[in-house]
Order: structure tokens, then C-alpha cells, then sequence
């Protein structure tokens, strides 16, 4: 179980390849249980990457992703899922010829110790207009609503910690603040997240730590403040 001392995830001198590109240079960081972790940087830095090979979708060249003690680097993206980690990749992945009400229903999974349980109504409490689309397929879901419908089936699958890619890429700014309070909400009632996300306002709001990510190697880890207060950092790795 985890406790203070030992975190909820701990990803160790991960290295990743894709082809004979090296894209990872031994990331290392901790996520503790409740937190929000921010993975910053340039586009290209090994963000994305990083979810990738936590969650079995790019199998790791060497090093560790440990989930509560359990060895996870190499395993396939399955047997990660039922050991509570759950991913909204960036291009959304829903099943356009599916209705919303389907979609929701493929992504449940049994309850899970340590983990919130959730059901559909909650989702519908947190997008209303879900509810609204329910009978739609969703194929003929906006962009916006694609991605709550895909937070949603993530969560139904009762996760310890949810991986989220890009989740305001291209959305609206009403929407954007809608799905920041969500994930916001989401935490709080106890699902660990790792967030990439290029609007550092969305990103320093809701988390409670930062790892910035530069030629595939993490170049700080620390606080939203910290960061914010190190003008230089962020002209480095950050400034566009």
C-alpha cells in the first residue's frame, strides 16, 4: 500500500526509442498519491512520449515505471489499465460509430482497491451536455465534446491515476475552463494525475508539482511557484 514514503508512481531512468530516434534520456519522477504532476516543455521534448511508454502504448528500451510497488515498464497497455492506470491520449481515440451512451459503457471496469468508483450519472454531472448527446454517435461529437466523452470513459474505468495528453488542445476557451475544473474536481476526490498540457495557466492552477522536460530528460522538477519564479527556466525551456 502506498504510504508518504512511497510514491503512487515512481518512473525511473526511462529511455525510449522511436526506430533509432532516442527520444527519452532517462526521465525520472515520483508521483505521490492525490497529486497533480505537470510534464512541461517544448513541443518535441518527450511529454507525450513519457504517457506513451508509462501506459504500454510505446514499450520502454530500459528503465522502471513502478505503480504502488508493482513493476509495469514493458507490459502491455492491458494489463496497465487493470492495474489502475487509465489514459486520454491526445487524438481522443473514441469510437466515432458508437453512440456516447456505448462509449461510456466500453470504458467500465470492475472496482478497484485504493480507487474512487464511478459511475455514469457522475460523468453526466460533469458534462452536462453529454447527457444532452447522449444518443448521439459519437463521430458527430464537437472537438470539445470528444474530449470530455473520452475523459469520461477513462475515468469509468475506476483508475488510481489518469494520464491526460493535450486536454484543451484546440478547444474553446469556455470549454477549456470546464474541463479544468473537472480534472480539478477529478483529484480531489482522489485519482492521481500527470497532465501535459501547453497552457501553463491551465497547468500551474491545478497541480501541485512540475516537471519540465528538455531534449527528453527532465531539466526541473519543483513547484508551479518555483517555476513561475524562475524567470531564466523559463526562457530556456519554455518560452516559444
Amino acid at each position: 500500500m502506498s504510504t508518504a514514503q512511497s510514491p503512487l508512481l515512481r518512473v525511473q531512468d526511462l529511455h525510449a526509442h522511436y526506430g533509432k530516434s532516442h527520444i527519452l534520456h532517462g526521465v525520472s519522477f515520483e508521483v505521490q498519491q492525490g497529486e497533480v504532476l505537470s510534464l512541461l516543455g517544448r513541443n518535441g521534448t518527450g511529454r507525450s512520449t513519457t504517457l506513451k511508454a508509462i501506459m504500454g502504448m510505446l514499450t520502454p528500451t530500459s528503465g522502471n515505471v513502478v505503480l504502488d510497488g508493482q513493476e509495469l515498464a514493458g507490459k502491455p497497455a492491458y494489463q496497465i489499465a487493470r492495474a489502475g492506470i487509465a489514459y486520454v491520449p491526445e487524438e481522443r481515440d473514441i469510437f466515432a460509430n458508437l453512440t456516447v451512451d456505448e462509449n461510456l459503457l466500453m470504458g467500465i471496469q470492475p472496482k478497484r482497491a485504493n480507487a474512487p468508483v464511478w459511475n455514469v450519472e457522475q460523468m453526466f454531472d460533469y458534462f452536462p451536455r453529454l447527457k444532452e448527446r447522449r444518443n448521439t454517435l459519437a463521430g458527430n461529437l464537437s472537438g470539445g465534446e470528444q474530449q470530455m466523452l473520452t475523459i469520461c470513459r477513462s475515468l469509468l474505468g475506476n483508475p488510481r491515476l489518469i494520464l491526460v495528453d493535450e486536454p484543451t488542445e484546440g478547444l474553446a476557451p469556455k470549454i477549456v475552463e470546464v474541463v479544468g475544473e473537472a480534472l480539478a474536481d477529478i483529484n480531489k476526490r482522489g485519482v492521481s494525475i500527470i497532465l501535459v498540457e501547453q497552457k501553463l495557466t491551465i497547468a500551474m492552477k491545478i497541480s501541485s508539482s512540475v516537471c519540465v522536460l528538455g531534449h527528453g530528460a527532465v531539466v526541473f522538477r519543483g513547484t508551479p511557484d518555483a517555476l513561475l519564479g524562475d524567470a531564466q527556466l523559463l526562457k530556456n525551456w519554455l518560452a516559444v
